[in-house]
Parts: structure tokens; sequence; C-alpha cells
């Protein structure tokens, strides 16, 4: 699987996450971990801001494995790798970008 595919399935898995998270308890899902990136020890969530410039290459940031539906195995993730970018104008602590290039990159921000 090539990293922007890999990449691009963790962002369509934070989107259907996003729409069906909620309380257990209640019937709703459990917070997912599909959609984290990690890099220097800080975990990443996709961001829906579109209006971000792309600076320098970091290095490289890590997607880690995720099987948050145990009794469906057709949708884990397998553990991977992606390239890690500066946005321009903000702190690498808070925000980098993500993805095979920085034309295909995507906003990631703390969580």
């Amino acid at each position: 699987m090539t990293t922007a595919r890999l990449v691009m399935t963790v962002a369509m898995l934070a989107v259907v996450v996003g729409c069906s998270s909620g309380d257990p308890s209640r019937g709703g899902a459990a917070v997912s971990c599909a959609a984290v990136v990690t890099f220097e020890n800080r975990d990443y969530l996709p961001t829906q801001d579109e209006g971000f410039a792309v600076g320098e290459r970091l290095g490289t940031a890590r997607i880690p494995e995720c099987d948050d539906t145990p009794n469906d195995p057709d949708v884990a993730i397998p553990e991977g790798t992606t390239n890690a970018y500066l946005v321009e104008g903000r702190d690498p602590a808070e925000a980098i970008a993500v993805g095979d290039s920085p034309v295909s990159a995507r906003l990631v921000e703390i969580r």
C-alpha cells in the first residue's frame, strides 16, 4: 500500500469515525485510533482546515497500526510511515502537514 493511499485511508476513516463517535454506553462508537499520526512522540489528528502553506520537510511521521474494530479484520490499518512537513506560521508542536509530497500533504493538529 502506498503512503498516499494509507494517508487517504486514515483520512477517510477519520471522517467516518467523526460522524459516528459518541458514548459507547449509549450506543455510540468509541473514539477511534484510525486517524492518529505520530511525529516526535506527539499524536496528531486530521483537521478540515484547507488554508495552510506547506514548508520544508521535517522528517518521517508514523501511522500506528490500528484495529479498533476487532470483529472486522478487513478494516485494520497496518503500521506505516509518511513525510512530515512544516506548516508555515505554525509551531510543529501544534500542527504539521503529512503526505507523500508537499502538494498532497494534509494538515494534522495535536490532539
